[in-house]
């Protein structure tokens, strides 16, 4: 079985109180963190781009969608999580366990690829905001972006329980941003609360359909589950005991949904603005430039129009994008260490990783001569990457969950399993049907 390290170079783990004391806050407090580096997935370009073009297209309709997508999301972080704790394992070394090395092989490169994939999004998403804030051209954003793993280095130094206050700081402040430039819009809440429930025009309606699917696709991305699995081991007890694990599984549980509660109202925020301020203003919402552009413009939202709406709406978008450095960094190590065992420096990881996704970026750049739609459509790509990766990883988990032999006490139900089975095969085939759309 392979040994835990992804996590060492950065920190031990964090000690948590006996199960036998404190309160329920302390001991939610103490397991608190990862999910919010977690979260921080779901909040990336991708996610940016399907929230404010299905708000100007369908204004609040598709927040029923969101909602769903992140129920779905809760499910599989809650198997990603159990499998940590109680098998003390990430996902890819579970999943090294039980098969061959030329499928490990095939495992890595096909994750290795959605690794980058991810880290094109935060390239891309990182490059529009330095240009959006400072007028940078393009190709001098993506440049720059690598030095961004002098930040991640910074911050790894600081061990992962102040990542994860960085982490959480960061998503509060993207929150308390749109939340301004949602309230300020004034969108009708009555309107808003309809759109929460599903509607059968979202199965008769092609376009609407698509845009949905875009949505659950941006939603639930591979390397979120192979983190999740990995940081839900760092929070030390006494694994011996079962009254302890069983409450590591409950406050992790906790953690992760309350950080994906957060993550759904970022992006019910987005959708809300995108609904609100341009709704039938456009055909559809071509760029985050139209944004940009048009959170001063008073033509199309009135009173929320200024310069300084539209800066935290660019500056919102250089924090994810740079946040995203991090989680994509300790993903692509879990992934190597555990389909490989091979252990890299945390710099090197992120060098190697930034250079590889750097190389298509520049070579469509200057095919396309760095125009900034063709470089979003890019992201609407790195997408589908991410859709033909994620049946790859949420069936293993599911059956490595049901394995008796891992889990213990703690396999899944039948009704567990049914469920996730379902789910993980709605989703192929929704992510089926989004890929030949586009084609």
């Amino acid at each position: 079985m392979p040994n835990k390290k992804s996590l060492d170079e950065i920190n031990e783990s964090v000690k948590v109180p006996s199960v036998y004391d404190t309160s329920f806050l302390q001991k939610f407090l103490a397991y608190s963190g990862p999910g919010a580096l977690v979260a921080v997935g779901y909040m990336d370009p991708g996610n940016w781009l399907t929230s404010l073009s299905g708000g100007s297209q369908y204004r609040y309709d598709l927040l029923s969608v969101l909602l769903i997508s992140i129920l779905v999301a809760m499910f599989m972080q809650t198997l990603s999580i159990k499998l940590g704790v109680v098998a003390r394992l990430d996902l890819a070394q579970a999943i090294a366990t039980k098969v061959s090395k030329p499928i490990r092989y095939f495992l890595w490169i096909l994750n290795e690829i959605a690794m980058m994939a991810t880290d094109l999004t935060g390239v891309i998403g990182t490059a529009i905001a330095l240009k959006l804030l400072f007028n940078l051209p393009l190709v001098f954003g993506i440049l720059l972006t690598v030095f961004d793993v002098l930040i991640v280095l910074i911050f790894l130094r600081f061990g992962i329980r102040r990542i994860e206050f960085i982490v959480l700081a960061a998503i509060l402040t993207v929150g308390i941003i749109f939340g301004i430039e949602v309230f300020r819009a004034q969108p009708k809440l009555f309107s808003i609360i309809s759109g929460v429930i599903p509607s059968t025009d979202l199965f008769t309606n092609h376009r609407k359909l698509v845009l949905s699917l875009g949505i659950v696709g941006a939603t639930i991305m591979p390397h979120n589950i192979y983190l999740h699995s990995s940081l839900a081991q760092s929070r030390r007890y006494d694994h011996n005991d079962p009254l302890q694990v069983n409450e590591a599984l409950r406050f992790a549980k906790w953690d992760s949904n309350v950080h994906l509660i957060a993550a759904f109202i970022i992006n019910a925020l987005l959708l809300v603005l995108g609904g609100t301020l341009f709704y039938h203003m456009t055909n559809q919402l071509a760029s985050l430039q139209d944004v940009f552009t048009g959170l001063k413009s008073h033509a199309i939202v009135g009173t929320l129009a200024s310069p300084l709406m539209s800066w935290l709406f660019a500056f919102a978008l250089l924090i994810t994008g740079m946040i995203s450095s991090i989680t994509s960094t300790l993903s692509g190590q879990i992934v190597m260490e555990g389909y490989l065992n091979i252990r890299l420096p945390l710099w090197q990881r992120r060098l190697l990783t930034r250079f590889v996704t750097l190389i298509p970026i520049l070579i469509i750049g200057f095919i396309v001569h760095f125009n900034e739609q063709d470089f979003e459509n890019l992201i609407v790509y790195a997408q589908i990457i991410l859709s033909i990766a994620l049946p790859f990883t949420l069936f293993p988990m599911i059956f490595l969950t049901n394995d008796k032999k891992i889990m213990g006490n703690h396999v899944n139900s039948k009704l567990t399993t049914t469920v996730g089975i379902i789910l993980a095969s709605a989703i192929t085939i929704l992510n089926l049907q989004l890929l030949f759309s586009l084609i």
